[in-house]
């Protein structure tokens, strides 16, 4: 059996305070800079230290895996949405859509292979606006040939909501903690 892997390797920074958070009440010489970023793989929040001496902006990718890190010093942990500053929960959306519209593949894959969670709920249903009607197309559509993109499936399910934005809406949902069934974000 093939083991998922949990950890993150890469991460987007949402935000960099170089002073650490305005609440600490440390002495300014105990503080450390804070990275407030979204993991690329599995969308975890995470709070990162930075090494001395680097600065970083929005938008950039550091490499957080187990082995050398240039930029980043350790990993403080994950990080509650309401922990988040001002400018990270504004970067949020845009980076959620910017990772989705850059790697479609595994979201297009679960069109492909989403599966009844009982007897009365489809997972596909757990998207925002795809309801019955939308989920029976989308399993029709799949058994003549499977999707290859989120042009595809709008294409050939009709009056389908544009998938990606539910991709993108169900992601953020997750990350809120609004659904308790988590299918993108470990």
């Amino acid at each position: 059996m093939e083991r998922r892997q949990t950890r993150e390797e890469n991460a987007i920074v949402l935000d960099f305070l170089p002073n650490g958070y305005p609440f600490d009440n440390r002495p300014s010489h105990r503080k450390t800079a804070i990275v407030q970023a979204l993991g690329k793989t599995h969308f975890s929040l995470l709070e990162l230290v930075p090494k001395k001496g680097i600065f970083l902006q929005p938008y950039q990718e550091v490499y957080i895996g187990e082995g050398k890190r240039e930029k980043i010093h350790h990993i403080n942990g994950t990080l509650a949405i309401d922990k988040l500053t001002h400018s990270a929960r504004q970067e949020l959306d845009f980076v959620i859509k910017d990772l989705v519209g850059k790697n479609p593949e595994p979201f297009v894959k679960f069109f492909n292979i989403a599966s009844p969670l009982s007897t009365r709920r489809h997972m596909l249903e757990l998207l925002p606006g795809v309801g019955k009607k939308h989920m029976w197309e989308i399993i029709e559509e799949r058994k003549k040939s499977p999707f290859t993109s989120f042009a595809d499936i709008k294409k050939r399910v009709k009056l389908m909501p544009d998938p990606e934005k539910g991709i993108i809406r169900r992601i953020r949902l997750e990350i809120e903690g609004e659904e308790k069934r988590k299918i993108f974000v470990k």
